[in-house]
C-alpha cells in the first residue's frame, strides 16, 4: 500500500476542502494527478482509492479530494451534511476545482508535487468539471494531461416539463441508491445552470482545451450513454483518445464497498496509467 497524507485546502468563501494525497515510493517532486469525484460521489468511493493507490505505485502523486457540495467529510458513509449536497451548484464546484489546481500548482505538498508535470481525471459529473477547468485559464495553459470516465457532456439532463416542476417545487428529491438517503437539490442548482450556461458548456469546453485527453467510457453505461462520450471525442481538438469498453457500465461494473476491480475496470485503469505517464514524463 502507498503511504497518504490527509490535507485540507481552504477556500476563498471559508470552506474547507478535505482531500487525501497517495504518495509513492520516490522522493521529490514527482508527476500529479488530481482525481474528482461525481454525483453522490466521494473521494473513498469504490475504485477511487484502488486508481489512486495505482497511479502512486506508477510514481504519481494522486490527490482525491471531497467537493463540499458531496456533503460529506472524510470517512463519511452517509450524507452528513445535507444543506451542502442540496446548494452544490455546478459553477461551485468548478470553483472549488480550480482553487484547488491553484493550490497544487502553488503550495500544497511542495516537496512531494512537481507543478509543471500536472494532470486531472474525473468521473461523471467530475469528469464534465475537469474538461471546464481544462479549457479555463490557467490551468488550460497549466495541464499536462486530462482523462475522464463515464465523463457527461451535458450538465442539462431534464427536459422541461421536469425543470419546471422544480422551479414550482423549489427543490426536488434525489434518493442515495447506496445508502437509502433522500436528499434535496434546491432550484437554485438549476437557475445556476441556466444563468451561467455559456461558462458550463461542455461540448465547448472540449474544443478549447489543450491538454491531451483520454476519454473512457464503457459501451453499457446505464447513466451517462456512451452516444455522449462520442459527441465529445467529434469536437474535441487533437490531441485526445476515446476508449469505448466493451461491457463497461457507469462505474465499470466497480460497487461500493469496493469487491476488487472487474475486467472493464482492469482495462480503464491500465489504459489510464499509460496515458498518463507518457504525458507526465
Amino acid at each position: 500500500m502507498s503511504p497518504t497524507q490527509s490535507f485540507t485546502h481552504q477556500l476563498e468563501n471559508g470552506k474547507s476542502l478535505h482531500g487525501i494525497a497517495d504518495l509513492p515510493e520516490q522522493s521529490g517532486p514527482r508527476p500529479t494527478v488530481v482525481i474528482c469525484h461525481g454525483f453522490k460521489g466521494f473521494m473513498e468511493w469504490g475504485f477511487f482509492p484502488c486508481l489512486a493507490q495505482l497511479l502512486a505505485e506508477r510514481g504519481m502523486v494522486a490527490i482525491r479530494f471531497n467537493f463540499t457540495g458531496s456533503g460529506m467529510e472524510p470517512g463519511d458513509e452517509l450524507v452528513t451534511k445535507p444543506l451542502a449536497f442540496r446548494n452544490a451548484t455546478f459553477s461551485q464546484d468548478l470553483a472549488e476545482l480550480q482553487s484547488l489546481l491553484e493550490a497544487v500548482s502553488d503550495h500544497l505538498l511542495p516537496e512531494q508535487i512537481d507543478p509543471a508535470r500536472l494532470g486531472l481525471l474525473g468521473h461523471s459529473r467530475g469528469g464534465g468539471t475537469a474538461l471546464l477547468a481544462a479549457s479555463s485559464d490557467p490551468s488550460r495553459s497549466r495541464l499536462r494531461a486530462l482523462v475522464t470516465w463515464a465523463g457527461v457532456s451535458t450538465f442539462d439532463r431534464l427536459n422541461e416539463a421536469e425543470k419546471q416542476h422544480w422551479r414550482e417545487k423549489g427543490e426536488v428529491p434525489v434518493v442515495n441508491a447506496r445508502t437509502g438517503q433522500e436528499l434535496m437539490i434546491d432550484v437554485n442548482v438549476l437557475r445556476d445552470l441556466e444563468t451561467h450556461g455559456p461558462e458550463l458548456d461542455l461540448v465547448s469546453a472540449a474544443g478549447a482545451r489543450k491538454a491531451p485527453w483520454l476519454m473512457v467510457h464503457g459501451d453499457e453505461d446505464e447513466t451517462v450513454p456512451v452516444e455522449e462520450a462520442r459527441l465529445l471525442a467529434k469536437e474535441a481538438v487533437s490531441p485526445s483518445e476515446l476508449l469505448v469498453i466493451e461491457g463497461g457500465s457507469h462505474t465499470l461494473g466497480a460497487q461500493h464497498p469496493f469487491a476488487g476491480p472487474t475486467p472493464q475496470l482492469v482495462q480503464a485503469l491500465n489504459a489510464t496509467q499509460r496515458w498518463l505517464r507518457e504525458h507526465l514524463a
